[in-house]
Formats: C-alpha cells, structure tokens, sequence
C-alpha cells in the first residue's frame, strides 16, 4: 500500500485553515483564518499565507514555503515551544522585540498537531 504524505506548502496551509475554521467547540472555536492571501506564492523564505487571529486579536502569522509551512507565534513563546515539543512538531524561538516561536509543519498529518500547539497557546491567554 503507497501512503500519499502531503507535503506542498500551499496545500498545508489549506488543511490548516480548514481544521482551524472548522473547530466549532473548545478554545479553537474562538479563533479564526483572516486577511487571507488566497493567490500566495510559497517561497523559500516563506510567504505570508493569512493570520490567525484569537477574538479579533492576531494569534499567528502562517508562511507558505514550497514544502512546509511555519507558524509565527508572537504570545507565549514558552508555551508555544513546549506544546510543540509535546506533539514532535519541530519549533525554535525567534530573537526578535517582543520574542516570537516559529512552528514547522512539514505535512498535512503535522496540521492537527499544529492546531495543539495554538490551542494551547491560546488558552495560556485565558
């Protein structure tokens, strides 16, 4: 049996906006995809996808690269690397004012598991 791994970056992004508008219950349901480029082209140092936004406030920034995409969290920082940790997503902090994680997805079975790592995130905001 061949298993099909998705692993375009703009069809990543998709999933994710899907699983993330989808959410109808818990504390993702407060959140929602906005300002959403929707003729991005990925690029190697990633393209602005859309933001993820938390009760009107940006919770995330999401890039299009050719064969992932990255999550750029500006909340909770700690929390962000630990819940990606927790769920083997791969995640680093970026030295930047004020601190910022930045969250790998590198395939459409990675999407749930990102979707971990913002609702933890977001819930830290509660």
């Amino acid at each position: 049996m061949v298993e099909d791994r998705i692993t375009d970056g703009r069809r990543i992004a998709q999933l994710l906006a899907s699983e993330l508008e989808g959410r109808e219950d818990g504390e993702l349901a407060r959140v929602s995809v906005v300002d959403a480029d929707r003729d991005v082209d990925p690029t190697e140092d990633g393209a602005r996808a859309y933001d993820v936004s938390r009760d009107g406030d940006r919770l995330a920034r999401v890039f299009v690269h050719p064969d992932r995409v990255r999550l750029e969290l500006g909340f909770e920082p700690r929390t962000a690397l630990e819940a990606a940790a927790d769920v083997d997503l791969r995640a680093r902090p970026k030295a930047t004012t004020p601190p910022r994680t930045l969250v790998f997805v590198e395939n459409g079975a990675a999407v749930k598991r990102a979707t971990d790592v913002l609702e933890a995130v977001s819930r830290e905001l509660t």
